[in-house]
């Protein structure tokens, strides 16, 4: 019932700044046009801008409220789990949402300005044919951004997810070390499904996740050699 209540309140806050996080999520594309004129993001029903603020609202809510959601949802297994479980688990519940973010942010700060350019330069003039421009419903320019920022989000949960499998022991730092090439491969089909369909944004994912995947060999070596010394 708290993270209802949490969820709702964080919706209706959501709701209220509904405009200003639409022109948030709206600024990658407008700074992306290569001139200064006029452009504009379209609906074609009488309620599709409306659901789109409130689908919207509800993804920004859910941000918002995440915190108290994942405290409670620790606070439902803490009873369950020993002392030492309890330490571990702590841990996770800041660094999971701060690698979220981080997913988001990359998204949105440099994945958003390639793909957006990228998409836009089919735009034609015309010369002796037919203009082709860009109207965009509102609705699918933001439900296209918010499956990007959901999926760079998640996929930035790798360390979590090993490092979890490392403790129950269900991989190894050498099981991962040995696996590095199948990583790559599994890596670049993801980032591939992910990211809009340009090079550049799978290239921008692909890096940053083989990175993620370093670490967390790093870190699974650290749990290894504290459950040795215990």
């Amino acid at each position: 019932m708290k993270s209802c209540w949490a969820l709702l309140l964080g919706f209706g806050i959501s709701y209220y700044f509904s405009a200003d996080i639409y022109n948030f999520l709206v600024r990658p594309l407008a700074a992306s046009y290569p001139d200064n004129e006029s452009h504009r993001l379209i609906y074609t029903g009488l309620a599709e801008a409306f659901l789109t603020y409130v689908h919207l609202s509800l993804f920004t809510g859910f941000f918002l409220a995440f915190p108290v959601i994942a405290y409670q949802f620790y606070m439902f297994l803490a009873p369950g789990m020993y002392k030492p479980e309890r330490k571990v688990m702590l841990p996770y519940l800041v660094v999971s949402p701060l690698l979220f973010f981080t997913g988001a942010a990359l998204a949105y700060y440099y994945i958003f300005p390639m793909a957006w350019k990228f998409f836009l330069s089919f735009e034609t003039t015309g010369g002796k044919g037919i203009p082709i421009q860009l109207e965009a419903r509102v609705s699918e320019y933001l439900s296209l951004v918010m499956q990007v920022i959901i999926a760079f989000g998640l996929a930035f949960q790798l360390p979590v997810i090993l490092t979890l499998m490392a403790r129950v022991g269900l991989t190894s730092a050498a099981q991962l070390a040995r696996g590095r090439r199948y990583a790559v491969l599994v890596i670049v089909i993801v980032a591939a499904f992910l990211t809009p369909p340009d090079v550049l944004s799978q290239i921008g994912l692909s890096i940053p996740l083989y990175l993620l995947y370093e670490i967390s060999i790093f870190c699974c070596r650290r749990i290894e050699q504290k459950k040795t010394v215990n």
